[in-house]
């Protein structure tokens, strides 16, 4: 099979990088007066490995629940002497003035700040000394950065309310920053004057002025000689600004694309502006005019289209401007605009929303700093997905996972984002996966249930997760998992398709898994919160699938598991399953489930004597009879009664029934039964049955014991026959043969 890319192994770096950061103290640092990190004095780290340590930290903070921030990880970075930083980029909430103030002694060549809403203008200050040797700057909506706090002089009535007023800083220039070829302003708060901010910097190579309004553009032409790229998104052009821009003729990469959604433009592309660009920007590789809306015709008539395969040559092109380019472009963005259907168009790639290809080439292109287009290119992805089979699967999984995870609190992403997902993860599709992948995708889905209580975002969640194995493919996220689970079903109000699908999960989750596990999940409440569940099923009268499953995982979680048994009996279960037998009487899927939760109870000796009551011994005997869900109910019903048996007389502690009766019953059922009867039970071990061969106290628990072994090796012998071995079954059939007090019929069957 082709190896995949997502497939190959992390580099050893990053596992390192990865193991240092979540074991600061034990590796690279220790911590001072129990509070404050510090590196150990004999570490020198280059800035490799210093850049590749802050950026996988602000990617872990944001995207990992589990990872705890540090107050003072910037000071780590603060001595260039011991640590070197180059290049890193931060994000969002994570940064804070002091954190760049920390490492401002360090040489940085590039740094991006992006939508780091908690800086002010102190870290413009700051940004002054990393003057002389940064080259690529990021402020990105930075909202806050051109703020500073003024104290009112002289404290009147509203000093209380409102201390400190945010005012704009006018002053501030790049004034000095002599290397900085690359600068991204996107967002820039309004008010601040762009070209004065600009004005000292000597050559521009790349300029983002994304959603700034700026009616003169005039300034621009001071770099036309050295700016190569020019982004001007969401900019209400006009016809100075295209003049201006026919001026840049170095440009390289030019986007004037829009948010057709977002605010009333008055610009409209014409044919004529296009054919100033493609005359002017001979330089053009890449150009964004998504979202635009055409004034006039561009198109070829499709009498004149050369027909034949669709082609990327612009004397064919369909785009009548574009025929005057040299050679194709590198990138077309064409998102939202008509001429993205057209059949030929002069560019390897294309962002547009005919087709797959274009919706990924648009995720991909837009993701980081468009979330609002993004949203509406995963959602044709999702149509995609959905009605259509997606042919670069992995491509498409790779674009949502990133966009969910830079984007964890954008309701409409994490919408639509979980939405594809469920479909991108489905059957047909699961060859193509790596085990890293589909981890990747469990993450994310993660990520979205906890920051979500949202109904939609939480059934998409929940609808993916049923697409992996269940629980190995979540093993690795099991605490998480159930934790999450738990908190949606412990939630007061409930959507119904949701806690359907959550109770499946949980009951999936502890089926099949080890003991330890099992009793992890019982502490966190899982016993207790299925019985309320059940509670209220019970107060609405209706047994359904949520009450089924509540049941069998129950029976899952209490297999072999004494604590969580002991929760159920002291949480009242035992009533619940008096209650529920007397509402349903014909539900045969449930009562089988009760009783295999009830077999559970009864093979922890210390807790039978809590089942010694002439209620529940009455109601065991006469469910002997039941032929509920093939002999299963009576089946389990007699293993209950088999384990109590065991316990000898003098632990009958009732005098009705009697214990005779009980055991005349007991027999006559095991006799009803077809031996090779196939099975609705799954036996991880048979030590519970295997103990009850060695004893002469209840010949009948014995034969019940037997039987059921029979019946197992005979029916499913490649799966029971090993474990029957395994366990040391052999030797206790073998001495049980020899025994006196066992029933004749009882020893034909285990020879």
């Amino acid at each position: 099979s082709l190896k995949m890319a997502s497939d190959s192994p992390e580099s050893l770096m990053t596992l390192c990088t990865d193991y240092c950061l979540r074991n600061l103290e034990g590796t690279l640092c220790y911590l001072l007066d129990n509070e404050t990190l510090r590196l150990h004095p004999d570490i020198f780290l280059p800035s490799e490995i210093c850049d590749k340590l802050v950026n996988e930290y602000v990617e872990l903070v944001k995207t990992d629940s589990i990872f705890e921030p540090h107050e003072s990880f910037f000071t780590l970075f603060s001595d260039p002497r011991s640590t070197r930083l180059a290049r890193i980029h931060l994000r969002e909430q994570i940064v804070q003035d002091q954190d760049l103030e920390a490492i401002r002694k360090q040489d940085l060549v590039e740094l991006y700040l992006t939508n780091c809403e908690k800086l002010t203008a102190k870290s413009l200050q700051t940004l002054v000394s990393f003057s002389h040797t940064l080259i690529s700057l990021s402020l990105f909506g930075c909202c806050n950065i051109f703020y500073e706090e003024e104290n009112p002089g002289g404290c009147e009535d509203d000093c209380l309310v409102n201390p400190t007023r945010q005012v704009l800083v006018k002053d501030f220039t790049f004034e000095g920053f002599s290397r900085l070829r690359f600068l991204n302003l996107g967002r820039l708060i309004e008010g601040v004057n762009v070209e004065t901010l600009l004005r000292p910097l000597a050559s521009l190579a790349a300029l983002d002025l994304s959603g700034i309004q700026l009616n003169d553009v005039g300034f621009l032409t001071q770099w036309k000689d050295s700016l190569v790229s020019l982004v001007l998104y969401n900019m209400d052009l006009s016809e100075e600004h295209i003049q201006v821009i026919a001026q840049l003729r170095k440009l390289r990469h030019l986007d004037i694309s829009r948010d057709h959604l977002s605010s009333y433009y008055k610009f409209k592309l014409t044919r004529r502006v296009l054919n100033l660009f493609v005359e002017n920007l001979v330089n053009l590789t890449s150009l964004d005019i998504s979202g635009h809306t055409m004034l006039e015709n561009c198109t070829i008539p499709s009498m004149e289209e050369k027909m034949g395969q669709t082609s990327i040559e612009p004397a064919k092109s369909s785009i009548a401007p574009f025929r005057g380019l040299k050679r194709p472009l590198q990138f077309l963005g064409l998102f939202e605009t008509s001429l993205c259907r057209l059949t030929h168009i002069p560019a390897y790639k294309v962002s547009g929303d005919k087709n797959e290809e274009q919706v990924l080439n648009a995720i991909e292109a837009y993701t980081e700093h468009r979330p609002e287009i993004t949203s509406r290119a995963i959602n044709l992805l999702f149509d995609i997905a959905r009605i259509e089979r997606c042919s670069q699967l992995l491509r498409a999984l790779q674009l949502v996972i990133t966009a969910l995870k830079c984007h964890k609190d954008d309701k409409n992403i994490q919408v639509t984002g979980s939405a594809a997902l469920f479909y991108l993860t489905n059957s047909e599709y699961r060859m193509e996966q790596s085990v890293k992948l589909r981890r990747q995708v469990i993450q994310v889905v993660l990520n979205g249930m906890e920051s979500y209580q949202e109904v939609t975002v939480q059934r998409n969640c929940c609808l993916t997760l049923c697409n992996f194995s269940i629980p190995e493919e979540l093993e690795f996220q099991y605490r998480r998992v159930n934790e999450l689970l738990l908190n949606i079903l412990n939630q007061s109000r409930q959507d119904e398709s949701i806690q359907r699908i959550a109770v499946h999960l949980c009951n999936a989750l502890v089926c099949q898994v080890d003991n330890d596990h099992k009793e992890a999940v019982g502490k966190m409440g899982f016993v207790m919160t299925m019985l309320k569940l059940i509670q209220k099923k019970l107060a609405d009268k209706t047994c359904d699938q949520v009450m089924e499953f509540s049941w069998s995982a129950l029976w899952n979680i209490t297999d072999e598991t004494p604590d969580n048994c002991e929760m159920f009996l002291n949480y009242s279960g035992m009533n619940l399953f008096l209650e529920c037998l007397k509402e349903f009487p014909e539900k045969q899927e449930l009562h089988r489930n009760m009783l295999g939760l009830l077999g559970n109870v009864a093979e922890v000796k210390e807790l039978r004597p809590q089942l010694m009551t002439s209620q529940f011994i009455s109601v065991f005997s006469n469910l002997l009879e039941s032929k509920a869900d093939g002999i299963e109910v009576s089946y389990n019903a007699c293993g209950v009664l088999s384990h109590i048996m065991f316990d000898g007389p003098e632990a009958w502690g009732i005098c009705e029934p009697p214990r005779e009766e009980v055991v005349k019953r007991m027999w006559a059922a095991i006799q009803s039964w077809d031996i090779n009867s196939r099975r609705n039970i799954n036996y991880r071990s048979f030590e519970p049955i295997l103990r009850l061969l060695p004893q002469g106290i209840s010949p009948v628990s014995q034969h019940w014991a037997t039987w059921a072994l029979y019946n197992l090796v005979s029916v499913y012998p490649d799966k029971y026959c090993p474990l029957l071995i395994k366990e040391g079954g052999i030797p206790l059939l073998k001495d049980m043969i020899k025994m006196a007090s066992a029933r004749q019929e009882t020893k034909e069957m285990a020879r």
